[in-house]
């Protein structure tokens, strides 16, 4: 986590022990202070129990954005392993190089000084999850706050102006196993372009007003791009008209595993923002 005073990181917190951490010297006046969560937890959900003040400090009103950005992929989105300086990395070093501020989602809302969410799951897919793991798809553990499904994720004041989604690398980037339900690619292909289309319609219906930006990198020789454009087209055909498709080649994947480096994350945020750009009214609502 890393512990932002006046918009400037001042420590990065690895794995901190439960307790109060104390933050002195600072000078009189206002000031800003800010956790920031850099880490994917699988595991587990990371807390953060607030902020202690002594009695004479004063809180000052928080200035409202009005722009919301709302993120929803995979590792890509996440970060994963991002400001590693080798693609060979340990589980270990895969947690301790992955930094959510750095990927291109907070880089693509700091330009625009929106607020964000990043709904990101490393490994999962629409349909399939990482060489088949069997684990819930994002569309299914979307809805929800955790990993058990107990209880549904509701925020009345997140109204995101855009959506960010990058689904789909999970789904083709390994080859199918006997014991998967889909016995060709063809058959994944139909069910991924469906199960897409149903999933963007849900967002729709709970985001009249948004527009929604789908991208994909050309890995996987392309299929991953076509099985996408596929879906948006279908999209399209149905009546949606707030929706674009990116293609984005020529990334380094640098990081951990071949994922988006921060160079690579930073030329996605360009890339998105020549298209968010080319929508004079998508913060209107």
């Amino acid at each position: 986590m890393h512990v932002r005073l006046d918009g400037q990181v001042i420590q990065t917190l690895m794995r901190p022990a439960a307790g109060l951490y104390a933050l002195t010297g600072l000078a009189k006046g206002p000031h800003r202070l800010a956790v920031e969560v850099a880490s994917e937890s699988q595991a587990g959900p990371t807390a953060f129990g607030g902020f202690f003040a002594p009695a004479s400090t004063k809180a000052s009103n928080w200035p409202a954005r009005t722009r919301q950005i709302e993120f929803i992929g995979d590792s890509h989105t996440v970060g994963y392993g991002n400001t590693s300086a080798t693609r060979q990395c340990t589980e270990q070093e895969v947690w301790e190089t992955t930094d959510t501020s750095h990927a291109f989602g907070p880089i693509l809302a700091r330009r625009y000084a929106a607020d964000y969410e990043v709904n990101a799951i490393s490994g999962r897919g629409v349909v399939r999850s990482y060489d088949g793991a069997a684990v819930d798809s994002l569309p299914t553990i979307y809805p929800y706050v955790l990993f058990n499904r107990d209880k549904l994720a509701r925020d009345a004041t997140w109204q995101p102006s855009l959506i960010v989604i990058s689904l789909g690398t999970n789904d083709f980037s390994t080859q199918l196993h006997p014991d998967e339900k889909w016995r060709s690619r063809k058959e994944l292909s139909a069910d991924f372009r469906s199960s897409y289309v149903a999933f963007v319609k849900r967002l729709r219906a709970a985001n009249p007003d948004a527009q929604f930006v789908v991208w994909t990198t050309d890995a996987a020789n392309g299929e991953i791009a076509a099985e996408v454009r596929s879906a948006v087209e279908d999209l399209k055909a149905a009546g949606e008209k707030r929706i674009d498709f990116v293609e984005i080649a020529g990334l380094e994947f640098g990081g951990c595993n071949y994922h988006p480096s921060v160079a690579d994350d930073r030329r996605i945020a360009e890339r998105l923002a020549v298209v968010v750009d080319a929508h004079g009214d998508v913060w209107r609502n």
